[in-house]
């Protein structure tokens, strides 16, 4: 086991699947104490058994501000502090002009940025100089795809509000970083208005429009998050990781394009 973070405490929100428990997983095997949180206690269960029971769960609903105090009772009382937090819960839908609801567009904007906000402001009095913050935003940001206006707005809000982060915290010796991913192997492919699609088939039809030609595994995420919260990134705040296969750096590069 590699020591990159031992004897760091770690929170990561919706780490009961995709990139949350990937990263989960990640922490741990490099000396970190994990807190998990997630709505689905069944998830948590699985998440539990898989990581191996070396993991503290927490079922909560980040929508929930009592919720969110909860989890950092919780985490006050087993750990006292905090080193590291991913603000990684979200949600996608389809918000078309002309067929969205109020409570449909909202609720993935709560969910997806005003809940990262809170979320934030929940753990800060457990963060110590030297933290590092997490969040986790989208290439949705600035590819204009349509039928996406709430996922993408809340995307590019998180870039926006990280940045903000970074300001405030500088002088508390906290970094505050995002990573953002591309088209990822993760189950939100085959959830809601996506319910019975896989992923090998969602892969299929979008990696054509990616340089790398394929999908980016959730371990690889993980691996973004792992390096900004190590010391490895300790120069780093207000900075974003791509991890995208070259979908929106290089969008030249893909198989129509080539010679």
């Amino acid at each position: 086991m590699s020591g990159k973070l031992e004897g760091k405490v770690a929170v990561i929100t919706g780490g009961n699947s995709g990139i949350g428990l990937a990263t989960a997983r990640l922490l741990l095997e490099n000396g970190a104490r994990v807190a998990i949180t997630g709505r689905d206690q069944a998830k948590l269960d699985a998440a539990v058994l898989e990581l191996g029971g070396d993991v503290l769960a927490i079922k909560a609903d980040v929508n929930n501000l009592a919720e969110i105090d909860q989890v950092v009772s919780v985490i006050k009382e087993r750990f006292g502090s905090l080193d590291v937090v991913f603000a990684n819960a979200g949600i996608s839908g389809p918000t078309p002009l002309g067929g969205t609801t109020l409570e449909a567009f909202e609720a993935i904007l709560r969910t997806n940025l005003t809940s990262v906000f809170f979320t934030v402001q929940g753990v800060l009095p457990l963060l110590k100089e030297g933290s590092s913050v997490i969040l986790n935003g989208s290439v949705m940001r600035e590819l204009g795809s349509a039928g996406s206006s709430a996922y993408s707005a809340s995307k590019g809000a998180i870039t926006s509000m990280a940045k903000v982060f970074a300001s405030e915290l500088a002088p508390k010796g906290i970094r505050v970083n995002t990573v953002i991913p591309g088209a990822t192997r993760t189950p939100i492919w085959t959830r809601g208005a996506r319910a019975g699609a896989t992923v090998d088939a969602t892969e299929k039809a979008i990696a054509p429009r990616i340089p790398m030609g394929r999908f980016a595994e959730a371990d690889e995420l993980a691996q973004a998050v792992m390096f900004l919260a190590s010391s490895a990134s300790s120069g780093m705040t207000a900075a974003e990781i791509v991890v995208d296969g070259g979908n929106t750096g290089a969008p030249w590069g893909i198989p129509l394009f080539r010679g």
